[in-house]
């Protein structure tokens, strides 16, 4: 199990919650990793298991590479904060942020955990207006399987959930236009590989592009085809090896994110 202390600090908080909060430091820290992190912006969450819908997103103002367990904070879908002890006035959360992980938690019951990137690579990408083309592998797995959410501003207006929501449909991952990228996974490590490829999809892409070469575009047939490979069930075995791998770029990082 990810965790090697319980938060004597937080109140109410379950072994099951522990073991999430211990994951989603992990997560944070990956994302600072493998430099996808935009300062003290954008944001990534997960679903506390029960029924009162609440989710974990970070304290604003804490750097991703230095994210703890005990440093996440415990939201409702009216973006309350939930009492854990300590000092509440410390416990902020991004407005923006609470704005698109609230629509995906509300309306994706089979998305465990949120991400949000401002990558220079995603947002070159949301800036083109064909979006994510089909040039390497990494692209395949979005194969007509990736949504699109046309830029409003900074996400501040809640009424703005619902179009998040539609434009995201069925998918796990969405560009969101002039703005950054956003996935979702049914687990930490299903949304972390989900992020990672897609992020090297759009660093082959723009790399394949600044070359000045013609591009070459595999058939209809085929990138169909392996994108029904790259996304084929069960293989949360390989996941679960992947994200045990990540875990160990992160394993001496000081203070430990499982505190």
């Amino acid at each position: 199990m990810n965790q090697i202390a319980s938060a004597q600090s937080l109140s109410n908080v379950s072994a099951e919650e522990w073991a999430l909060r211990c994951d989603l430091a992990a997560l944070y820290r990956l994302v600072a990793h493998f430099r996808m992190t935009d300062f003290i912006y954008t944001h990534l969450s997960a679903r506390v298991p029960g029924p009162e819908h609440h989710f974990l997103i970070n304290r604003y103002g804490v750097l991703f590479h230095e994210m703890r367990a005990s440093d996440l904070v415990k939201i409702d879908l009216d973006g309350n904060i939930i009492d854990q002890g300590g000092d509440l006035q410390t416990r902020k959360v991004n407005a923006a942020g609470f704005t698109i992980h609230s629509a995906i938690h509300m309306a994706r019951p089979d998305l465990l955990c949120v991400m949000h990137t401002h990558t220079a690579a995603g947002i070159a990408v949301s800036a083109q207006k064909r979006g994510l083309l089909p040039l390497s592998q990494q692209s395949m797995k979005f194969y007509n399987r990736i949504g699109y959410h046309d830029y409003e501003g900074v996400a501040l207006d809640l009424g703005e959930r619902d179009r998040l929501v539609a434009d995201l449909g069925s998918h796990k991952a969405m560009i969101l236009r002039n703005h950054g990228l956003l996935v979702g996974g049914v687990s930490i490590a299903d949304a972390f590989l989900t992020m990672y490829t897609l992020e090297r999809a759009c660093q082959a892409q723009l790399a394949a592009m600044s070359c000045g070469e013609e591009l070459i575009f595999p058939p209809h047939a085929v990138c169909e085809h392996a994108g029904e490979q790259l996304n084929r069930e069960g293989n949360e075995e390989h996941q679960a090896m992947a994200w045990q791998s990540a875990l160990r770029l992160i394993e001496n990082d000081k203070p430990d994110y499982r505190s």
